[in-house]
């Protein structure tokens, strides 16, 4: 099985970085050319599409870092694990889970994202 926790910080660190270049390098190494990723706000597939996703979520929250909310839970090619959002060191402002697949060649090609708190203005 792979390193999860390798994994999931490298998911964290791809949503986390602000420079275009850097987070498409970052989405292109972490994740499948046909990923999918779906949560309750949005539903996109493939690199360009969670790039600008990412690239949207900075916009709505700039300035907020994701942060790992607990230990990766996993087994076979999946795992689960909770994340945070909000000012670095400050209490979080959005809090949720995801459920995330690998594929063959190790990379993430499924995020199922749930949303356990948020904003009113966000849903």
């Amino acid at each position: 099985m792979s390193d999860f926790e390798a994994v999931v910080q490298h998911y964290l660190a791809a949503w986390n970085e602000t420079d275009p270049g850097r987070r498409r390098a970052a989405v292109a190494d972490v994740f499948a050319d046909d990923v999918r990723y779906v949560d309750p706000v949005a539903a996109v597939a493939g690199h360009a599409a969670l790039d600008g996703l990412i690239g949207a979520v900075q916009g709505q929250f700039p300035g907020y870092v994701f942060t790992p909310g607990g230990p990766v839970d996993a087994h076979h090619e999946q795992a689960r694990f909770t994340w945070h959002l909000g000012p670095a060191g400050q209490e979080p402002v959005v809090a949720g889970f995801d459920v995330a697949e690998l594929g063959p060649d190790g990379r993430i090609r499924t995020v199922l994202g749930f949303i356990d708190r948020a904003p009113a203005a966000l849903g």
